[in-house]
């Protein structure tokens, strides 16, 4: 089992419907000093059912799947409530599943041919409450944005709210936003809400990336 320096390791569960591609993920994770591989789903009912009983930090989720496909899959993990982060994995002719992943609350998106190290990489980002995602995939994203008119709705933030919205893009929660600002958590609740309302965007995953590409926080 990994262990990072805090002692807890990330619990990663791995979710695709090709045997094949789980090992070979499996495989290469297990040697991670801080990834420990708690279990593995054939599909999106399973892996639902597995994430919530073995509750894990990071769910690795393909697209594409029999029955229930990751997409879904996403939007019913988000309904019950599930904690855990989804890292979406899947192969570079899905891209046109980039919006809909994200939207259902993914918290990365990358390619099924990304570099292991970089595999890696994005688990512990991702762990650490950032979002990511490979260059072309956030440029799919972002210009729904601007052809929504994402940029002109910014003029509606409050000064606090510009920098509460730096804070998430940051990859902060909502303790830590809290506390950088000396505010309490129903109060950055409140920001975090009115921010989504006023940009029209779902969740903090959207919240981010639009204040990167507009030049706030990260």
């Amino acid at each position: 089992m990994g262990e990072r320096r805090d002692g807890a390791a990330i619990r990663v569960l791995l979710v695709d419907d090709h045997q094949v591609v789980r090992r070979g993920l499996r495989t290469f994770l297990e040697v991670q000093d801080d990834i420990d591989v708690v279990g593995e789903g054939s599909d999106g009912e399973e892996g639902i059912a597995r994430a919530e009983e073995l509750r894990p930090d990071i769910v690795l989720m393909d697209v594409k799947m029999p029955g229930i496909d990751g997409i879904e899959a996403l939007r019913k993990l988000r309904d019950l409530g599930n904690p855990a982060r989804v890292l979406v994995v899947t192969s570079f002719t899905e891209k046109r599943t980039v919006v809909p992943a994200l939207r259902a609350g993914a918290a990365g998106y990358v390619y099924k041919d990304v570099d292991p190290d970089a595999l890696a990489s994005a688990i512990r980002s991702v762990h650490a409450g950032h979002v990511v995602l490979q260059p072309e995939v956030a440029d799919a994203l972002l210009s729904q944005d601007e052809a929504g008119g994402g940029q002109g709705r910014g003029g509606s933030l409050t000064d606090r709210e510009r920098e509460v919205l730096g804070l998430i893009a940051d990859g902060r929660s909502n303790r830590e936003i809290a506390r950088r600002l000396v505010l309490s958590e129903k109060t950055v609740k409140t920001h975090v809400s009115n921010i989504l309302m006023k940009l029209d965007l779902a969740d903090r995953t959207q919240a981010a990336l639009w204040a990167v590409r507009h030049g706030i926080g990260a």
